[in-house]
């Protein structure tokens, strides 16, 4: 059974790794080790002992913000992402968190369809937000309503 824990910072560079692998532009590292503090509700995962991904959500007032979530490719399409999802968002509705909102590349369709499954709701879309080998791609900006 997967375990999920508070993200601590003794497992950057090996939650680091993950981003690399996981993400087309992974963000550079110290944006990753600045995303830390006491408006952040991050997460980790393990399978078997293993890190197998993370959450990075960042939490104003009575919103919050999902600024990125990896899964190591080796442990994807395995549920874990929708457990770390699930378990932030419970986190989340524990200290008062209304909405939770993300962001994701418009060709992400496995995430888009994790996110839709999981009850998000496309509210816009943010023209060329995303680099892309030949340009700029679009994000869909999504939202899940956690209480009201």
């Amino acid at each position: 059974m997967p375990t999920i824990k508070p993200f601590d910072l003794s497992l950057i560079e090996e939650a680091y790794k993950i981003e690399q692998q996981s993400h087309l532009f992974p963000w550079p590292k110290n944006i990753f080790e600045s995303n830390f503090g006491l408006r952040y509700a991050n997460f980790v995962i393990f399978k078997q002992n293993n890190l197998a991904g993370f959450c990075i959500c960042q939490t104003v007032v009575d919103e919050a913000t999902l600024f990125n979530i990896a899964i190591s490719p080796e442990m994807q399409r395995k549920g874990l992402g929708e457990l770390l999802l699930s378990h932030l968002i419970n986190e989340l509705e524990t200290v008062g968190i209304k909405t939770l909102w993300l962001e994701v590349r418009k060709s992400n369709k496995n995430a888009i369809k994790l996110y839709e499954k999981m009850g998000f709701a496309t509210v816009t879309q943010r023209v060329d937000y995303y680099p892309t080998h030949n340009g700029r791609e679009d994000a869909l900006v999504m939202a899940f309503s956690i209480s009201f």
